[in-house]
């Protein structure tokens, strides 16, 4: 593991802090008037998703922590658990559902996702960061209406809501990006 300065976190950094594995959910780096400068740092517990806000002086060090990242096949869910199957070994683990949080409808089945290991622990997952989705509810294709800067809503196949350009009528495929939950481009 790597000791990095308190003002070199950034997003997405897993830190070994207070005898825990957190990761970096958002930093902001403050320079007061009066005293040094420090980043206060959001993390959350990759293990039992607490969160806490902590500042980190440039002098302080903290421990970085490498995960292990394995392609995994998304089998399906049970009571409140994600089952992924590593496609080199079949070899099946769980993971909670709310560790997706809001972007748990995207998770398809068959999809490959990347599981993120702590030494043989699975802490997380992450989806691709497109995926293919087809609206089935929308507001009727207006003539004329491409070069207007507006969107209108529309609810997809797995029931969430996106805002859409207003030329995508129904029953159209959309690239959704997982990590903002917007429209990305027509599929």
């Amino acid at each position: 593991m790597a000791k990095i300065n308190g003002n070199e976190i950034r997003i997405g950094n897993v830190l070994e802090h207070n005898g825990g594995l957190w990761v970096a959910v958002k930093t902001d780096h403050v320079k007061p008037g009066k005293g040094g400068a420090f980043a206060q740092v959001e993390l959350r517990n990759l293990r039992n998703g607490s969160k806490l806000n902590e500042r980190f002086r440039s002098a302080d060090k903290v421990e970085k922590v490498r995960l292990e990242q394995k392609d995994q096949q998304f089998l399906y869910e049970t009571d409140g658990m994600l089952v992924f199957m590593d496609t080199e070994t079949y070899e099946q683990i769980e993971l909670p559902a709310e560790l997706l949080g809001d972007r748990r409808p995207f998770l398809q089945d068959g999809m490959i996702a990347v599981v993120e290991f702590y030494e043989e622990e699975a802490l997380n997952a992450r989806l691709p960061q497109k995926v293919t989705c087809k609206i089935v509810e929308t507001e009727p294709v207006v003539k004329g209406q491409t070069a207007a800067n507006s969107f209108k809503p529309a609810i997809l196949d797995n029931g969430v809501r996106v805002m859409v350009p207003p030329f995508v009528g129904q029953d159209t495929d959309i690239i959704v990006d997982t990590e903002t939950m917007e429209y990305s481009e027509r599929a």
